[in-house]
């Protein structure tokens, strides 16, 4: 980067006129500004097309014989494991501003940006949206460059616009220190049938118990009330912490997973729930999974996720309102994970797939490494385990202290 800054310094030097105690104060930095589109346009850009290649693997949820893959920000594709060993694409749901999905008897709950949106996938060849709660999320994912160093939302106005892509220029500016560069020109930032939910990852940030749908970004809540399934409404919003990333549920409390620790909220007012306690770590990227009294997540550092070190930590929560360190293992690259009876499975970024034996709740031995595939997230079900790494969609059978691969679908 210092090479790139002292090219760029000499070829615009001729051009400038200051002294050098000016120049001093002055860097050149990678500016995005975003790409925007009305939020008219986009509303109107939903569309069930046929199968296509998978540009950004994201989430995967399972409900019945299907598999949903998310391809980042663009949709859902729809997968038929109705035989795991010859899954086969079927749809694409295009949905602008995607990141997660909810299944409950046939409906499909899905994120659009600032927008919750409804389909009925009770004919899997005949998809069709029903519903749309517009500007029910507050913040949605801008996904901002990397690379960027400042962002410029320029004339972005909340209200009317989206952010649907961005573009990156270096410019001269006065130095900063410790502050992000951001400049606003304006805008501001059913039936007595038994019911069937579908099963998500743990990097989900939507999460269905009974008659609500839980819906988490960065510090904010979003509950809504799908007690008619076909109209959902927006029953409460709420502070519900900073950085969230994941949530989970288990057995009337949400756990939300973010930067700097582990968030618990009990589910006795399922419309509007309370705070019980936080557990503090360093900083990482951090989904979390719960079993009995024991929450289990992984701490993923570098990049823009925190500390470097990657961990296991193992979370004593028989008290809810006291939740404490129990155990802590080094990882290399961690994602999501997932328990099933005594076994924990961590997918492990470039490292693999690893299989930890639950020797007590808070004593893991490794007994297995799936090093030859890259995992991003899995899904231990009833009688198969998912995972998903790349632009692959790995299934296998449960064996003792192992897993035998039933399938490896390549999603382009």
């Amino acid at each position: 980067m210092k090479i790139k800054y002292l090219f760029l310094s000499l070829v615009f030097i001729g051009a400038l006129s200051c002294d050098k105690n000016d120049d001093a104060d002055y860097e050149f930095v990678q500016v995005a500004t975003p790409q925007l589109m009305s939020k008219t346009a986009f509303r109107s850009s939903v569309e069930v097309t046929v199968p296509r290649s998978i540009e950004a693997p994201g989430k995967i949820y399972v409900y019945q014989d299907y598999i949903f893959v998310g391809d980042v920000d663009s949709g859902i594709h729809v997968i038929d494991n109705s035989d795991p060993k010859l899954p086969k694409a079927i749809k694409f749901i295009e949905i602008p501003g995607n990141e997660d999905i909810s299944v409950k008897d046939n409906f499909l709950y899905a994120d659009s940006a600032t927008d919750l949106v409804v389909f009925d996938i009770s004919d899997i060849n005949n998809v069709s949206i029903i519903e749309r709660l517009e500007d029910v999320f507050n913040v949605y994912d801008y996904d901002i460059p990397v690379e960027a160093e400042a962002v410029d939302y320029g004339k972005f106005n909340f209200d009317e616009d989206i952010i649907v892509g961005w573009t990156l220029t270096t410019e001269r500016r006065k130095k900063i220190d410790n502050v992000v560069d951001i400049v606003f020109e304006g805008g501001v930032l059913n039936s007595g049938a038994e019911s069937t939910t579908g099963t998500g990852g743990s990097l989900a940030r939507f999460q269905i118990v009974d008659n609500y749908l839980y819906a988490v970004g960065n510090y904010e809540m979003a509950i809504f009330n799908i007690q008619n399934l076909a109209e959902p409404t927006l029953a409460n919003t709420q502070y519900a912490g900073w950085n969230i990333e994941t949530m989970f549920q288990a057995e009337g409390y949400l756990y939300l997973g973010s930067t700097n620790g582990m968030y618990i909220y009990n589910l006795v007012n399922p419309s509007s729930p309370e705070f019980v306690s936080e557990f503090i770590h360093w900083e990482g990227c951090d989904p979390v999974v719960v079993d009995g009294d024991y929450a289990y997540l992984t701490l993923r550092g570098g990049n823009l996720c925190g500390q470097l070190e990657s961990v296991l930590e193992v979370i004593d929560i028989s008290d809810k309102t006291n939740p404490t360190l129990a155990a802590r293992y080094d990882l290399e690259n961690p994602y999501g994970l997932g328990i099933k009876d005594n076994m924990l499975y961590v997918s492990d970024g470039a490292a693999g797939l690893k299989l930890f034996e639950l020797e007590t709740p808070k004593e893991l031995k490794l007994v297995n490494s799936f090093k030859d595939i890259q995992a991003k997230d899995v899904i231990p079900l009833e009688k198969s385990l998912i995972v998903i790494g790349g632009d692959t969609l790995y299934q296998y059978e449960y064996m003792e202290n192992n897993i035998g691969l039933i399938s490896a679908y390549i999603l382009n």
